[in-house]
This record gives C-alpha cells, sequence and structure tokens, in this order.
C-alpha cells in the first residue's frame, strides 16, 4: 500500500514551513507514533534546531563531486528503516551529480511506494506554473522547480502563511538570515511587493486545489446538486444581439460578489446545422474575456437541460438568460428555454434579464433557399405533367386486368419519382393530379369524378396522403442534405482561418486575400473611419481610410462594396466583386471579426514595439544605477579609506602596513578605472562610436599581454597558443581588453584547484580563442541573457562587478568582425569562443 503524502507549502522563504513540519512530527511522535527525520535544512535557524532534540535521524548518505563532499538524503536507509511517517525537506531539491535520482521528490516518491507516509516542504516559487511569474515579480530566477502535479497529488497540502510586515519582523530580529544578510534581503527578494505578490499566489493555487478537491469528493459520491462554496455566475449566450446585455449584466452580479467566477456557455446543436451568428459570438466572447470572465461551448439538443448539465458542471451557482423573444401563441405550445430551465434549476438561481430584443419579437429567420435546382424543380414539372398522362394512357388498355390497388401503386411511383427530381411542389401536384386521373378513368362508375364503392375513397385519400408524405420527406431529406453540404463547406472555410491563425498568419494583408480567394471576391477592404460622420451621410468616402486591402479596386467606403460588414463603430469590412447570401454572410462575419483582432494586435505589436526601446532604456539606466551604487562605490570606498588612514597623523605605520595600504589604494584605483573604462567603451559601442584600428596580428603575442594584465592571477591562467597560427584581422588593444575580461571571469568562478586554459586552433577561415574554465558553468537557456549588460544571474555579490565583462568581450569582438560564443566544457564549466577573422595576404603582380 502507498504512503501518504502531506506538503507544507510555504508563501515565502522563512514563514515556518520546515518549523511547522517538525512540530507536527514532534506531536506524532508524542503520540506514538514512529516518526524519523530523512532530511532536515535548519539554515542555522536556532528554534528549528532546537525541535530536532530527541528526534532519531536517518543519517546521510555522502557523495563526492569535482573534489568535494556533499551530503544527501539516503533513500535506502530510509525504506529499510521502515518508520511510519519520515520527515524530509525541500521537495524541489536538486540532488547532487551522482545521486541515483536527479530530484528529491522522485526519492520521496520511491519512499512512498514503499508504503512510508512522508511529510515535506516546498514554496510557491519552487512551482513550475508558477516559476516564470515569481521570476517577473521577484527579478530573481529559481532554478529547482518541481511539478504541480506532484504537489497536486499530496493527499494533504497545508499553506503555511505569513503577512509581509510579521516575516520582514522575523528577518530583523535575525530569525531567518544571519544578521549581515538581512539588510540586503529586505531591499531585494522580501520587500513587502514581493511578499504580497508571493503571497497571493499560494493562496490562489491552494484555492485551485481545494476547488480540485471538492469536485473530485462531489463526482465520487455522486454529488449532482451545487455545493455554494463559491459564487459562479453563468450566462447563457445565443450569439443574438442581446448578448452584451446578458454578459453586462452577469458581470454586475457576479461583481457584487467579491471573488466571484463569470463563466458564458453557448449551446450548439449536435447537427451542427442550426448555426448561430459568429461575428456575434466572437463579439460577445471578447467582451467576457475583457471583464475576467472565460468562455465555454457545448453541444446538445436539448438547450435547457444542456445548460444545467454545463451549471452544475461548474458548480455554479446563478444562470443569467435573456427574457424569450416568442409570441404569446409559441408560448402557450411550448414554455421556452426560460421557463425549462427555471423549472429544472433546483438549487441554482435562475435570472430571466428583459432586453430591447423583447419589444421587437422574436427574429424570423430568413427565407431558405430552395432545396433543389431550378433545372431539377424544372424537370420535376415536365415529369408531372407529363408522366401523369403518359402512366394513364399506358393503363388505360389494361383497366378490367389491372386491380384499382395495383393502378394506386403505380401512380405512387410516379409521385415518388417526380419527388426525388422535383421536390415536394411538383410531387403534391402529381398526387392530386393522380388522385382526379384514378377517379376519373379507373374508378367506377368511369368518366366521372364520384365514387362507388367507399372502399376505393378510402384508398384514394390514403394514396394522396402517402404522396404528400412521401414527398414531404424526400423534400426535407433533399434539404437536409443541402444544408448539411453547406455546412460542411462552412466548417471546412473556418477550419481552414483556425488554422491560419494557429499558424500565425493573421497579418491582415494575408487574411484578407485567404478571404479574397475563399469567395472569389475582386477585392476586400478593411476601412476604418477618420472622422466623425457627417449627419446626412455616414458612410461619405473622407470619413473613412484604407486599414488594408486585398485584390484591385478597393473599396474607399462601405457605400462602395457589394457587401459589408459593420465590425464596430470604427471599423467595416467592405467585399466587392458579387453579393454574397446569408450563408456566406455569417462565414464572412467571422472573418471580419477575426480581421479585427488581426489589427488589434499589429497594432499592440507597433505600440510594444514603440515601448521596447524606451523599456530597455530604462532598464539600462536602472540597472547602471544599481552598477555605480554597488559596484562603484566598494573601490572607490577602499581607496578612499586607505588614503585617509595614511593622512592619519595619529597612527605610525610601519612600511609593511603603509606598503599594504597603498596595494590596496592602487588596486582599488585600478579596478575602479577598468569599470569606467568599460561603461565608457559600453557607451560607445552602443553609440557606434569606437574607434577600430584592425591590422594583421599575431595571436601569440597578444595572449600574453592580456595574461599580464591579470596581475597576481596570472598565475592561475595556463596558455597554450601555438606560434604556427596564421596572423588575425583585428585590433590588438581591443582585443587584449576582450581576453583580460574573458580570462578574468573565468578565473573569478573557477575552483583554485583548477587552471585557466587559453588555447587557439584554426577553422577554416577563422582562428578560434577558446578561454576554458570548470566553474559552475552557465545553464543552456542563460547563456544569451549573461552576454547582456548588467547581466548576473542573480549574483549580489559587489566584489563580482557591475555585469559588463561578457556583454562588453561581445560588443566589441563583433565590432571586430568576430564572434563571441558560450559553451560548455567536457566535465563542466564553461568555454568562451572567441573566433576571429584569419588574415590572407592580397598579392599583386
Amino acid at each position: 500500500m502507498r504512503g501518504r503524502l502531506r506538503v507544507y507549502l510555504g508563501a515565502a522563504p522563512g514563514v515556518g514551513k520546515t518549523y511547522a513540519m517538525l512540530a507536527e512530527g514532534r506531536r506524532a511522535r508524542e503520540r506514538g507514533r514512529d516518526v524519523v527525520v530523512g532530511f532536515v535544512e535548519t539554515h542555522g535557524r536556532p528554534r528549528t534546531a532546537a525541535l530536532l532534540e530527541g528526534m532519531e535521524i536517518v543519517p546521510r548518505k555522502t557523495i563526492v563531486h569535482r573534489g568535494a563532499a556533499f551530503t544527501e538524503l539516503d533513500v535506502a536507509a530510509v525504506i529499510a528503516r521502515r518508520p511510519k511517517v519520515a520527515l524530509i525537506d525541500e521537495l524541489a531539491h536538486t540532488n547532487v551529480p551522482g545521486s541515483e535520482r536527479v530530484k528529491r521528490w522522485q526519492d520521496i516518491d520511491e519512499i512512498l511506494d514503499a508504503g512510508i507516509n512522508v511529510v515535506t516542504t516546498v514554496n510557491i516559487q519552487h512551482l513550475e506554473s508558477v516559476n516564470d511569474v515569481v521570476q517577473e515579480i521577484t527579478g530573481v530566477p529559481q532554478r529547482e522547480t518541481v511539478p504541480d502535479e506532484v504537489v497536486r497529488r499530496a493527499d494533504q497540502i497545508e499553506l503555511v502563511d505569513m503577512s509581509p510586515e510579521a516575516l520582514r519582523r522575523r528577518m530583523v530580529h535575525g530569525n531567518v538570515y544571519a544578521p549581515e544578510k538581512v539588510s540586503a534581503a529586505l531591499s531585494n527578494y522580501f520587500r513587502v511587493g514581493n511578499l504580497t505578490a508571493l503571497r497571493e499566489l499560494a493562496l490562489l493555487w491552494v484555492t485551485g486545489k481545494v476547488d480540485d478537491q471538492l469536485d473530485r469528493y462531489r463526482a465520487e459520491h455522486g454529488i449532482t446538486t451545487t455545493w455554494e462554496t463559491r459564487e459562479r455566475v453563468v450566462v447563457a449566450l445565443t450569439g443574438g444581439p442581446e448578448g452584451d446585455t446578458l454578459v453586462r449584466r452577469a458581470s454586475r452580479i457576479a461583481a457584487r460578489t467579491k471573488g466571484a467566477d463569470l463563466l458564458a456557455v453557448h449551446v450548439t446543436s449536435s447537427d451542427g446545422l442550426v448555426a448561430s451568428d459568429p461575428a456575434s459570438l466572437a463579439r460577445q466572447r471578447a467582451l467576457v474575456e475583457s471583464l475576467g470572465g472565460s468562455y465555454h461551448q457545448v453541444v446538445g439538443d436539448d438547450i435547457p437541460r444542456a445548460l444545467l448539465d454545463f451549471a452544475r458542471g461548474v458548480n455554479a451557482t446563478q444562470l443569467v438568460l435573456g427574457a424569450s423573444r416568442r409570441g404569446r401563441f409559441a408560448q402557450i405550445l411550448s414554455r421556452g428555454v426560460g421557463l425549462e430551465t427555471t423549472a429544472l434549476s433546483g438549487s441554482i438561481d435562475v435570472h430571466l434579464v428583459t432586453h430591447e430584443e423583447v419589444k421587437r419579437g422574436r427574429r424570423r429567420p430568413e427565407r431558405a433557399r430552395a432545396a433543389l435546382t431550378r433545372k431539377r424543380r424544372v424537370a420535376g414539372w415536365i415529369v408531372a405533367v407529363a408522366g401523369m398522362p403518359a402512366l394513364t394512357a399506358a393503363l388505360w388498355p389494361f383497366r378490367d386486368v389491372i386491380s384499382l390497388p395495383s393502378e394506386i401503386l403505380l401512380f405512387l411511383c410516379l409521385v415518388v419519382v417526380v419527388a426525388l427530381i422535383g421536390g415536394m411542389l411538383p410531387a403534391i401536384a402529381t398526387a392530386v393530379g393522380g388522385s382526379l386521373l384514378l377517379n376519373w378513368f379507373f374508378t367506377r362508375p368511369t368518366g366521372r369524378l364520384t365514387i362507388a364503392d367507399p372502399d376505393n375513397l378510402l384508398a384514394l385519400i390514403v394514396f394522396v396522403l402517402v404522396a404528400v408524405a412521401v414527398s414531404t420527406i424526400v423534400d426535407v431529406a433533399a434539404r437536409r442534405t443541402r444544408q448539411a453540404a453547406r455546412a460542411g463547406a462552412d466548417a471546412e472555410v473556418l477550419s481552414t482561418l483556425a488554422g491560419h491563425v494557429l499558424r500565425g498568419e493573421a497579418a491582415l494583408p494575408s487574411l484578407l486575400a485567404r478571404l479574397r480567394e475563399t469567395f472569389g471576391l475582386d477585392s476586400v477592404t478593411l476601412l476604418e473611419r477618420v472622422g466623425e460622420p457627417t449627419p446626412d451621410d455616414k458612410s461619405e468616402p473622407g470619413a473613412w481610410r484604407i486599414v488594408a486591402v486585398s485584390g484591385s479596386a478597393p473599396c474607399t467606403a462601405p457605400a462602395a462594396a457589394d457587401t459589408d460588414v459593420v465590425i464596430g463603430d470604427e471599423l467595416v469590412l467592405a467585399a466587392r466583386g458579387r453579393l454574397l447570401d446569408a450563408g456566406d454572410r455569417r462565414v464572412l462575419e467571422a472573418f471580419a471579426a477575426e480581421a479585427a483582432v488581426a489589427l488589434r494586435q499589429e497594432r499592440l505589436e507597433e505600440e510594444a514595439e514603440r515601448a521596447r526601446p524606451l523599456a530597455e532604456a530604462d532598464r539600462m539606466r536602472t540597472a547602471l544605477l544599481a552598477a555605480v551604487s554597488h559596484d562603484l562605490r566598494t573601490p572607490l570606498s577602499a581607496a578612499r579609506a586607505s588614503v585617509e588612514s595614511l593622512r592619519n597623523r595619529e597612527i605610525t605605520w610601519t612600511d609593511e602596513d603603509r606598503e599594504e595600504l597603498l596595494a590596496t589604494a592602487d588596486e582599488s584605483l585600478a579596478r575602479l578605472g577598468r569599470l569606467v573604462e568599460n561603461l565608457l567603451d559600453m557607451s560607445r559601442l552602443q553609440a557606434g562610436v569606437l574607434g577600430l584600428s584592425l591590422q594583421p596580428i599575431a595571436l601569440e603575442e597578444v595572449v600574453p599581454r592580456a595574461i599580464d594584465d591579470l596581475g597576481p592571477l596570472r598565475g592561475r591562467v595556463r596558455s597554450d597558443v601555438s606560434i604556427e597560427l596564421p596572423e588575425i584581422v583585428a585590433d590588438a588593444a581591443l582585443l587584449e581588453r576582450v581576453l583580460v575580461n574573458l580570462i578574468s571571469n573565468a578565473v573569478r568562478y573557477s575552483p583554485p584547484a583548477h587552471q585557466v586554459l587559453v588555447t587557439g586552433s584554426r577553422q577554416d577561415d577563422m582562428v578560434e580563442i577558446r578561454v576554458v574554465d570548470h566553474g559552475p558553468g552557465i545553464p543552456p537557456e542563460d547563456r544569451e541573457r549573461v552576454l547582456l549588460p548588467f547581466q548576473r544571474l542573480g549574483d549580489r555579490d559587489n566584489g563580482t562587478g557591475v555585469g559588463l565583462g561578457l556583454a562588453l568581450a561581445r560588443g566589441l569582438t563583433e565590432a571586430m568582425g568576430g564572434t563571441l560564443t558560450p559553451e560548455e566544457t567536457p566535465g563542466g564549466g564553461l568555454t568562451m569562443i572567441v573566433s576571429m577573422p584569419v588574415h590572407f595576404e592580397t598579392s599583386t603582380s
């Protein structure tokens, strides 16, 4: 039997989830349960460590990686111990390379499979679904994540929460971090806004988990009645013009209850032949989503039951419907959707909302086009007119041999043939005419429209009824066939439109071109109103401008179009080439709605493009200010402190102390100079005014100078550059700056026991200079970002510089015609590859 999983979910680091887990473990132990500590990280917090006293702790296993020893959860030891409950901290933890499993949640899954209950902890920022949101809020990437499904499968989830102010007080009192780290933490990750956002994310996530548990419980116990645990308002849309009114009314109803959900639903028939207005539905869907709701579509032939099934499925508490537009006589025959839904609603409150369309009555559908073509209808009349006398003449010689029922059947066959060819009207005419011919020529007494035998009268009546029924069925079948073909064609067109959008081809010209090709039009034009229309003529040419067009002879105003679709107060889609029928117009309206969306997306992209340089400039300015306040101040403060110490006459300095202070001042000022030079060079690069002197240079001359510029760090660098390499085209001073930045960065992150290696090799027309380190490396997804200015991947150590080294190295390399590419070092680490063009001597004759 699999063990049970209990998760303490923290709204933010430091809220006390590990403390809560250990407290629960101690309580369970006091109740006599067998509890062990599999892995707990106290982070130096004394109150958390105090709870471990007296608890049985399973020894950790030691793993050696890159010469260093690390301890991890010993899964085998926990399973061998077989406790009732195991306390295991940090569910999202990534195990040290060399472990049996990559993630700790996989270790816990193994322990659960062994039948051991597990209590664990995780913070909201480590959940995969909100990881990017947390990074956007806090600016700090979270590299350790756990799939949401792992946490959702837990049998119990308990939220450990704390107000931002209380958490910050805990930090100030030293209950979370060491005192020297508190100030930086409070001003960065643990700002009130960040903590508030994390808290809301945690509450929303747990709310979703509670909803899932409630839905599962209701399904397992067959509960179909509504439990009003949370207000959910469902509005039913038909695609009619009253939909906007219903959506806004439902939104106001939902707004009266804070936190209520708004859902819109449209019920479509299962045969797909009764189509609603797609343009209206698209507009109403956009309205619902703009009001914070969600749109849904369900299939059902019984609309009231389909609406209520959906409402009960989402545990809705209120249902909003439009008042019926049906007349009084129709309401006598059928209660209508509104009254039927109200009668079956049970505990769901139903709101019947009146609207302007009620006064106009029910909209009559446009007269459907004839089911059969004109050619077939004419052929049917010809067969009817010619067939009746022909059949009569053929039967007349055998009137004494063939009985009346047989003659009726033959005439019935003629009716069926006429119905198949020409439809209902010719078939009914044939049935009536055939009954008269049968009465005159074949029913005794013949020659008169009288019938002596009542059985013959019944046979003729049955003949007429059967003939009418058969012709009606044939006509309905033909109409349905035509409607199905039309619905299939519309579905194919709309499917093409959907694929067009999904493939990202939503640019207006492409969309209009697809519309023109679909309907064989001369031109399709999207018009936008640019001024107020005149009272006399709202379509004057001067009041419109062409936004996009496909085809020749674009329309300059809606009045010039053969068919126009009003998308909104400001937009009209004008089509020229031929008049479109009602069915084609519905599809055209769907295209028009998508064209409006495409136009809105294009303009949003243009606004975003215009705002992007401003955002980038603001980011650069913010980063520069942070760099100046944190990084430039550090060497300046060190140099100033050294100089002030030397000027202090009250202290007698030894020669050794004096040399050390002077060296500190010299080193700090040199570092400050390098930072200022980097900033100036980066500004010259971005302004495009960096001076270059490209000349043939030998690589074996530049690399040693770059290594010598490192000063005391030069001993940690090994050069392996062959003198046989060809000359390259570069600026010697700038290339030296590039190598200094790359080598110093590699030395900074390499373990002390490993040297940084600089090598050179030729690849076709390029020479590659490789700076190889064996440090922690950079994940592939961050390699491009680390080459941007002021990017240090969350590293807040003031000693690491302003984050310009790699960005400046790439900028200088590209300015000289080369490339800078990061690559993973075999065995771990980072290799920076500088590729420079080979110098080819030009011969003269």
